[in-house]
Parts: structure tokens; sequence; C-alpha cells
């Protein structure tokens, strides 16, 4: 019960220091890569807010491959399927490539806070979901390091393995 409480303080004061920033967005320029560049992130719908405040909420969660829930850990696919199901009451399901198939495509420019962002992490397309949360941040739940986290769309790591956004929201 501490830990939730704890957690739930974290999540207030990360989302209050979102708001109270402004949020630098992704910029763009047309193509899947994820411009760098400051600027505004675009307004999120009520159901990417509620996806994203969730999705802090599992922070320090552990990482199991094939897991679909943060009591017994959660793998990248699982973590997006539990917190869309939950937060947003919308059934996705399957591998990152099974979740790409769906939804609607947007450029690094357009995303918005709760979208959807893969990369390809194993020499295969789609191969890794995370949630974007604004400030070219996302939260996924990576099997290095063992827990769901915080990283930046703009990192080498992540910013040379980008492929594309996607939403389930209008």
């Amino acid at each position: 019960m501490n830990r939730w409480i704890w957690q739930r303080g974290l999540l207030c004061t990360l989302l209050a220091a979102l708001l109270l920033a402004g949020c630098g967005g992704l910029g763009g320029s047309g193509g899947a890569r994820p411009d760098t560049t400051a600027g505004q992130d675009l307004e999120p719908s009520a159901q990417g807010r509620e996806v994203v405040m969730y999705a802090l909420g599992l922070i320090g969660t552990d990482y199991r491959f094939g897991g679909k829930n943060p009591e017994a850990g959660l793998d990248c696919s699982g973590m997006v399927s539990y917190i869309y199901g939950r937060a947003a009451q919308v059934q996705v399901s399957g591998s990152a490539a099974d979740i790409a198939r769906k939804g609607r495509s947007v450029g690094g420019e357009r995303l918005r806070p709760g979208d959807l962002v893969f990369f390809n992490t194993m020499n295969r397309p789609r191969s890794h979901v995370g949630i974007y949360i604004g400030d070219r941040r996302f939260v996924h739940a990576p099997s290095r390091n063992g827990q769901v986290r915080i990283d930046r769309l703009d990192s080498r790591y992540f910013a040379s393995r980008f492929e594309e956004g996607r939403t389930y929201f209008d």
C-alpha cells in the first residue's frame, strides 16, 4: 500500500511539472523520425491524459517477458494492453507489431500524450512499443534494466530505432 501512495505522489508531481513546463514537443519535417527541436506538444485527448496518468503510476513495475499485469510483471505490449484497457477502455492485444497494425499513423510532429511509439529494437520492425507522455519522452517496459521507466525519443539509442507513432484516439 505504501508503494501505491508513493507512486501516486510521484505521478502528481510529474504531471504538475509537465503542465507547468509547457511540455516541449516534437516538431517535424514530415518523416517518420522524430525531430528533436523544441516545440509545443499538441493537447492530449481526455483518453490520452488518462493513459499517461496510468502509465506514470506503473513506473518501477518489474519487466517479465509475456507479462500482462503489474503483479506478475509486464513486457512492452502487455503494458500497453493493460493500460489502454483500464485507463481508456480500448482493447489492444498481441505483440508490438500486432498493436501497430491498428490505430492511425501519426508523424513525430503530431504525437500527443497517450499515443503509441514504435521502435525496431531487435532487427525486426515494430519490435518495441511505448506510450508517449510529452516533452519527447515515453514510458515503456524494456527488458534491459528490468523495470517500467521513462526514456527520451531523442536519446541516441531510441532516435536511431524510432519507426512511427500511432494513435487510437480522436
